[in-house]
């Protein structure tokens, strides 16, 4: 299923484009150790990467639900403050199950999600930036955690078998992506029978302005490229998914109006969760 057609990309922008972006914006996040001050993305690399980012990346976690418990458990070198959520709050984990975070980062939900799953689980994080999965490795050791690994790879084209994978979590980024429902093919096939998709993203709840919809800026601060929830859901559906249910959180406003200099962004985007399922016994 090819990427090219400009039907399945919500921004503006090309695919290539817009993996060329993100890879860029991302890699100079990793590579000046910086968090976000403005929540999961913001068009002002400024606010990725001043001395302060430690601080703010925990400020944001705690508005995104993360509790004093969570952040201290992990090294400050993980939380880049780059979520709109906290997927694992909804992915209901169990000792001994496989997890995939999708755009891993620096391993921040990927060591928290392996305390859960214990030493009889285990957690892959897949990310296309090769510094963020440097990072993030460098992390695996400071952290002790030997349940954890980190790959090279797109989300689109996941360096992972066939039905490996009980819960599939994610943090605010699907939307990066031009090729969302090639995501959730990828999703449903790495996925066991009745396994579940848990992920904390942006959706639209209004058109994005003209003027913002191919921004590259706009793309990589997790604006210009959200889809609708009746999208969303179509995608999921189309994937093979079931019980798909799509929340959006009423208190996001607090954190994604700051996200654009020029636009107040909660007017026409909201974080909301988004969880599916794989069925049972998949008709061949």
């Amino acid at each position: 299923m090819s990427d090219t057609n400009d039907a399945r990309t919500e921004s503006g922008l090309d695919a290539q484009t817009q993996r060329k972006i993100v890879r860029e914006r991302y890699a100079r996040i990793a590579t000046e150790n910086s968090g976000g001050k403005g929540g999961c993305c913001s068009n002002d690399d400024s606010r990725c990467s001043s001395a302060e980012t430690a601080a703010s990346a925990d400020e944001t976690a705690r508005q995104l639900g993360y509790s004093e418990a969570e952040l201290e458990s992990v090294g400050e070198n993980a939380n880049l403050g780059l979520g709109c959520g906290n997927p694992r709050a909804i992915a209901s984990l169990s000792a001994g199950e496989s997890v995939l975070d999708l755009g891993s980062g620096a391993g921040f939900d990927c060591f928290l999600a392996a305390r859960e799953v214990g030493e009889t689980g285990r957690v892959i994080g897949v990310d296309m930036t090769p510094e963020m999965v440097e990072k993030a490795r460098a992390n695996a050791g400071q952290n002790d955690a030997e349940n954890v690994e980190f790959r090279l790879g797109e989300i689109e084209h996941l360096p992972v078998a066939d039905e490996a994978i009980d819960v599939i979590i994610s943090n605010c980024v699907v939307n990066l992506s031009p090729d969302k429902p090639q995501v959730f093919d990828e999703a449903f096939r790495v996925l066991r029978p009745s396994g579940r998709l848990a992920i904390s993203d942006v959706v639209l709840t209004a058109a994005v302005p003209h003027e913002l919809r191919a921004d590259p800026d706009s793309v990589v601060s997790c604006v210009a490229g959200a889809s609708t929830i009746d999208r969303l859901e179509a995608m999921l559906t189309d994937a093979g998914f079931e019980a798909v249910d799509i929340s959006p959180k009423d208190d996001s406003e607090a954190f994604i109006r700051d996200w654009d200099d020029e636009y107040d962004v909660s007017e026409f985007l909201v974080s909301a969760s988004i969880t599916a399922r794989k069925p049972e016994a998949v008709d061949e």
